[in-house]
């Protein structure tokens, strides 16, 4: 007998939530976010000065509260930050009811 459920790999749509692929990828998106400006050691207020929001919304974002950011807006930050976004459309494998949202990071070449 099993003391653990196996994680589909999203963790909103192992707790029924309704679009959970979209809410996954608004994460990705924002970890993404994090990790640039973890990587690059940017201090809150040069995150805002680039991002061109406020310093508490800077928090919100590298704490994960990201009711106030559209994936559009985050998007849009990547690209502040000197990312290029690809946005790559593909067929849904037959075995899948409906398509997803994937968000891959690209290694630096």
């Amino acid at each position: 007998m099993k003391d653990y459920t196996v994680s589909s790999g999203n963790i909103f749509a192992d707790l029924g939530f309704s679009n959970a692929s979209e809410k996954l990828a608004k994460v990705k998106l924002a970890s993404l976010i994090y990790d640039l400006i973890s990587e690059r050691q940017l201090a809150e207020q040069e995150v805002a000065r680039i991002l061109t929001i406020d310093v508490s919304q800077v928090t919100d974002l590298k704490n994960g509260r990201l009711s106030g950011f559209s994936k559009e807006k985050l998007l849009g930050f990547l690209v502040a930050l000197g990312q290029n976004i690809e946005i790559m459309v593909s067929p849904k494998p037959e075995t899948l009811s409906s398509g997803t949202i994937k968000v891959v990071r690209q290694p630096c070449a």
